[in-house]
């Protein structure tokens, strides 16, 4: 997740700082709408995937070792480059392929964890967790709602959580990597850790959208919470999957 894709803004363009508080609601609210337009895009997309089972099948194929390295490479390039797209591009068109493409990336490479996620529903079919996407969706969203709540009331600057969160990503790919290589099992404790840490995110890419982002900016300010979330919605997915 690239932190810093800020555009070199145009003059005739405002930053949020300098609006009237009409301005700067509706900029908050396109920027959600497009967030929630980003979310529907996922389950649309996911739900087609599921249905290409040759695809499922590379895709778990490609989970187990250091092949899942090199999906995680491929991811990461991609979503850096849909967010150069969505940031640094003042043409329309250039922004919403940035995205798309980032939608994309995402239904990709959640498609062996939805799909064990959804062979773990029928096992427990009948009982609580039966609804575990919906429960995990729900916790994600909620928390999601509340974070970006205290950023846009409070007014915070939360821009201080940058070297922190540099640092902790840094940390937790080197752990990822070296449990694909080494074979063993990261665990719940690191699935917590993750959702600290996006919850981190998600404020920082809130105190971004409003102290940093100039009025023509919304995708890409939709582009980075989506990312957020869908890193939120990772984790707290695999802690409800670890349940007994």
């Amino acid at each position: 997740m690239n932190q810093d894709n800020f555009p070199q803004y145009d003059q005739q363009f405002e930053a949020l700082s300098h609006v009237t508080d009409d301005v700067r609601a509706d900029f908050y609210k396109k920027t959600y709408g497009h967030v929630a337009a980003a979310v529907l895009l996922f389950v649309v997309l996911e739900t087609l995937l599921l249905q290409v089972q040759p695809l499922v099948d590379f895709m778990f194929s490609l989970a187990q070792g250091w092949t899942w390295l090199l999906v995680l490479g491929a991811f990461m390039w991609a979503t850096s480059y849909a967010e150069k797209k969505a940031h640094t591009s003042h043409d329309r068109n250039q922004q919403y392929l940035g995205l798309g493409l980032i939608v994309l990336a995402y239904a990709v490479i959640f498609l062996p964890l939805i799909s064990i996620a959804l062979q773990y529903q029928q096992y427990y079919e009948g009982s609580s967790e039966s609804n575990l996407l919906s429960q995990a969706a729900f916790v994600t969203l909620s928390l999601f709602a509340a974070l970006s709540a205290v950023v846009l009331v409070t007014k915070k600057d939360f821009s201080f959580l940058k070297s922190i969160l540099t640092v902790g990503f840094i940390i937790a790919i080197g752990f990822i990597i070296a449990g694909m290589i080494f074979g063993f099992d990261l665990g719940l404790f690191f699935s917590g850790a993750m959702v600290v840490l996006a919850a981190g995110t998600i404020l920082y890419q809130t105190s971004n959208l409003v102290h940093e982002y100039h009025t023509d900016q919304y995708v890409g300010a939709a582009v980075g919470l989506f990312s957020s979330l869908m890193l939120l919605f990772w984790y707290i997915l695999q802690i409800f999957m670890s349940r007994d």
